[in-house]
């Protein structure tokens, strides 16, 4: 039970810290201001089905792609870790928020992906999965993603006690830690490779 609960925790985070939905709060409140409430609960259901859809997808698919080409897991994890480690610094480094175009499907795209279910999120699962059951890959991203439309559902309580400026100061501390476990993740396919 110990053991289970600490794959959890080690799927579960790695995971959190890659959507980091504290960080997309400012995009989905800027995203569908203006919404009704019963429309904002569409928006959030849609964006949350379809960023655990196209994620599930990928790693399923993935996983399949990687024994018709020969990919070791090594080798996803090294180049995964380098795209982490570009899109960590690329969102520490961004001034202001992107411009995104709104939709009357705002929850399937841009928000479901590619800003939960972006390439973060997307190379971070598929290496869970190169290291942890698939069934519990998918379930810490359901969990993930039930505590991202909770978040987004209290965006408008959520934003008023940290503030926009206060939940991009938690978006950089995220990206700092992406950045770390983008590093962990080269040093491990690294070492995987080398033995």
């Amino acid at each position: 039970m110990s053991l289970l609960l600490n794959s959890f925790f080690f799927t579960f985070i790695p995971l959190f810290v890659a959507i980091d939905v504290l960080g997309v709060l400012p995009v989905y409140f800027t995203l569908t201001e203006g919404f009704s409430k019963e429309s904002k609960k569409k928006i959030i259901t849609q964006s949350v089905m379809t960023a655990f859809l196209v994620t599930v997808i990928f790693m399923v698919i993935g996983q399949g792609v990687f024994k018709v080409l020969g990919i070791r897991v090594e080798d996803f994890m090294i180049a995964g870790g380098i795209l982490l480690l570009i899109f960590a610094i690329t969102e520490l480094l961004r001034q202001g928020e992107k411009k995104i175009p709104i939709g009357e499907s705002v929850g399937i795209v841009p928000l479901g992906t590619p800003i939960i279910a972006g390439p973060a999120t997307l190379t971070t699962a598929m290496i869970l999965v190169g290291s942890y059951p698939i069934g519990l890959v998918i379930f810490s991203i359901f969990v993930n993603l039930v505590i991202a439309w909770i978040i987004f559902y209290e965006a408008g309580w959520i934003i008023k006690v940290l503030g926009i400026n206060g939940s991009r100061a938690i978006a950089k501390v995220a990206g700092l830690l992406l950045a770390a476990i983008a590093v962990s993740m080269m040093r491990r396919g690294i070492m995987g490779l080398l033995s």
